[in-house]
């Protein structure tokens, strides 16, 4: 659902909705792996490396160390010292767009929330169709799938990781807001959605299928909605 067909949500494709800052019009409380510390002057500059890199594959382009060098003005010895090896750039500008795609979620879902609606499946919806409707992420999806799909997908990195902290926290939120009750831990129901969503919205890249964006907000909203709330 959640990380990077059709949905319904009301997302304009151009420009790229992983690039555009989302309108606030809410206060919305950022999970804790979004909240960005302080950088030194080092990690600022390789923050610009990978602020590149994540709008070349918004663009659509393959992630091409020389072209990146030359166009950040830097060595390509330079540029590898700052990221380490090209799937260490390509894992870190997909946590910034990830990064950004949550945000916008959650700002376009809250600017239209109705009174006592739930955070977290509406979220989830938003997350659904901006990472369905991203032509960026389907080109590397198509070009380069089994490290697009790992990095994404992996347990141990920042995507899979961070966006499962998130829906935590929206499901908190909901907890302490509206007193949804869970049948299992939050953290636990959070790694699920995440799961699911992933396995909907990469199906092709994972099992050979057509993605199903409407087919997993369904199951998503039933795991959340479906669990009495108490009133």
């Amino acid at each position: 659902m959640y990380h990077l067909v059709r949905a319904q949500a009301r997302i304009n494709a151009s420009p790229s909705p992983l690039l555009r800052k989302p309108k606030v019009v809410a206060k919305i409380v950022p999970s804790r792996r979004l909240r960005r510390r302080p950088a030194d002057r080092a990690s600022t500059r390789s923050a610009r490396f990978v602020a590149l890199a994540a709008r070349w594959i918004c663009e659509g382009r393959r992630l091409d160390m020389q072209g990146l060098a030359d166009e950040l003005g830097v060595s390509r010895v330079t540029l590898f010292r700052r990221i380490g090896s090209r799937e260490a750039l390509l894992s870190e500008a997909l946590w910034v767009l990830t990064q950004r795609t949550l945000e916008t979620a959650a700002a376009r879902w809250e600017a239209e929330r109705p009174e006592g609606a739930l955070h977290t499946p509406g979220t989830g919806r938003y997350l659904n169709a901006i990472v369905s409707q991203s032509r960026g992420l389907r080109r590397l999806l198509d070009d380069e799938p089994a490290v697009t799909i790992r990095i994404l997908t992996d347990p141990r990195g920042k995507i899979q990781t961070g966006i499962v902290a998130f829906v935590e926290d929206l499901l908190r939120r909901d907890i302490a807001e509206f007193g949804l009750v869970t049948i299992i831990e939050p953290s636990a129901l959070a790694y699920a959605l995440v799961r699911l969503g992933e396995s909907f919205l990469y199906a092709d890249v994972l099992a050979a299928r057509k993605p199903d964006v409407e087919t997993a907000n369904r199951l998503q909203q039933a795991l959340v909605e479906g669990i009495v709330l108490v009133k």
